[in-house]
């Protein structure tokens, strides 16, 4: 189409596709309204019957079909010729066709932007899975379904974050680069900074940042944004992915269960109308209250053996490599406890369902439970056998929190390239003092894979981590 007239600077559509159906959809077959619209978006299909032309524009609001009889609509037969995927704006009177499609007559059109590549048809589609996420600019166009995905993503952010201000949390912004890795057990990507000559850390989390807000006076305190962890990628995680992180002082896990339980429900209500939710082809009723069980007691329930943090360790560790955990030397009794949860409990677990109490082995930011020694005030949220959010009492100590982190080091140094250093500043933070805090971090995409029933992060991210795609060069 080099011969194309010069596309325009800008276009002003004055209706979209939907504007349009709610407007009209319940006219009389063959009846035009005398309403002139002007739309713009991809031709999706087109047919052409003689002197009679067909063809279906889609735009952000769905598709409406375009009418176009050779006497009224302008240069015919080049529109005839158009590429499936072409932008288009086009002019003219809102009617419906004696067979009862709502069309728009195209009595004036222009061509906006070229497709130059093929495009998909609408009864095929994309079969590549790895085409679909490589070019999600043609997917968005040629899978409904993966528009919709998106769609209620971006409302379900827009909702958790009015939920939250409608309850005194204020929105916060924390570094992305940080001078030490911490707030999670995770390995960080690292950088450089140039102009200062250091390394930084793509942050794992804001938790710590965040903490630092309470001991400065912000009460509730949420983040929402991207977190890197230097990881591998499966159906359940991308290496880049979405943290709403919130901090309430003066509460405890027990305050955030409820928020978490009732966050989800709101959530479910609203983008889905129900709290009875299809996942594959299950359902989940996330409908409070939500059952709490303590990892010991799930362990239990699932192998038959009490489990504690006295057991003698090499009890424990053929206990573990009955159920195939695969025990490293440094591993002690409350690490232990964790990898036989993860292998026997929770991906069987369907949830929802608060798994509570994790040993402090594992939970360096977490307070010591008020009546089990050994153990945090930590819980995860389990829903559909993978995690959705982890949250606890917050470790307030700053001698205690020292201990700990000196104990990730000696984990570190262990072999364990996921445990955290000492953060000297945030240490800093705690001696001015942290009141009695509650602390929740729940991952977006996982909740939005929830709502959505889909089965694998790719299709909730627009843009996943691939393999870098080479192209040849010319």
């Amino acid at each position: 189409m080099s011969d194309s007239p010069t596309i325009p600077y800008r276009f002003e559509p004055t209706a979209t596709s939907a504007e349009i159906r709610d407007r009209h959809d319940s006219i009389d077959d063959g009846h035009e309204t005398g309403e002139q619209v002007t739309i713009a978006g991809r031709l999706m299909l087109r047919r052409v019957q003689g002197k009679l032309a067909f063809g279906t524009l889609q735009d952000g609001g769905g598709r409406i079909q375009l009418f176009a009889p050779g006497k009224v609509t302008p240069d015919f037969e080049r529109f005839c010729s158009l590429s499936l995927g072409d932008w288009i704006g086009v002019t003219g009177e809102v009617m419906k066709t004696r067979k009862g499609e709502l069309s728009v007559k195209v009595e004036q059109w222009v061509v906006l932007a070229e497709a130059r590549r093929p495009f998909p048809d609408k009864f095929h589609g994309i079969t590549d899975q790895d085409l679909r996420y490589r070019q999600r600019y043609v997917d968005l166009w040629v899978t409904p379904e993966s528009r919709e995905v998106f769609v209620l993503r971006s409302r379900l952010v827009s909702l958790a974050r009015r939920w939250l201000e409608d309850r005194g949390f204020m929105e916060v912004e924390t570094p992305i680069f940080h001078p030490i890795p911490g707030g999670a057990l995770a390995r960080p990507f690292t950088t450089h900074h140039n102009a200062l000559d250091e390394d930084f850390f793509l942050r794992i989390a804001p938790e710590l940042y965040l903490k630092r807000l309470i001991a400065g006076g912000l009460e509730r305190v949420f983040e929402i944004g991207r977190v890197f962890r230097n990881e591998g990628i499966s159906t359940r995680h991308n290496p880049e992915f979405t943290m709403l992180e919130l901090y309430q002082a003066y509460a405890d896990y027990a305050d955030i269960m409820e928020l978490v339980e009732e966050l989800v429900a709101h959530l479910a209500i609203e983008l889905k109308g129900t709290t009875t939710l299809t996942y594959g082809d299950r359902e989940i009723d996330v409908a409070p209250p939500w059952r709490r069980a303590t990892m010991t007691e799930l362990i239990e329930e699932a192998i038959g053996t009490p489990v504690g943090l006295m057991m003698d360790l090499d009890d424990l560790r053929r206990l573990a490599a009955e159920h195939g955990v695969e025990a490293k030397d440094s591993y002690g009794p409350g690490k232990l406890i964790l990898e036989i949860y993860e292998k026997t409990v929770e991906p069987e677990l369907w949830g929802p369902v608060f798994v509570t109490d994790y040993p402090a082995e594992v939970s360096p930011l977490s307070r010591e439970h008020r009546e089990r020694p050994g153990f945090t005030e930590r819980f995860e949220a389990v829903v559909a056998g993978r995690e959705l959010c982890n949250a606890f009492t917050e470790l307030i100590d700053p001698d205690e929190q020292r201990a700990r982190f000196e104990d990730q080091v000696r984990q570190k140094e262990a072999g364990d390239d996921e445990a955290m250093v000492v953060d000297e500043d945030y240490l800093r933070a705690l001696d001015y003092g942290l009141p009695p805090t509650g602390g929740l971090g729940i991952g977006i995409d996982r909740l939005v894979m929830l709502l959505a029933d889909v089965q694998t992060i790719r299709d909730v991210v627009l843009f996943p981590t691939l393999r870098i795609e080479r192209f040849e060069e010319g």
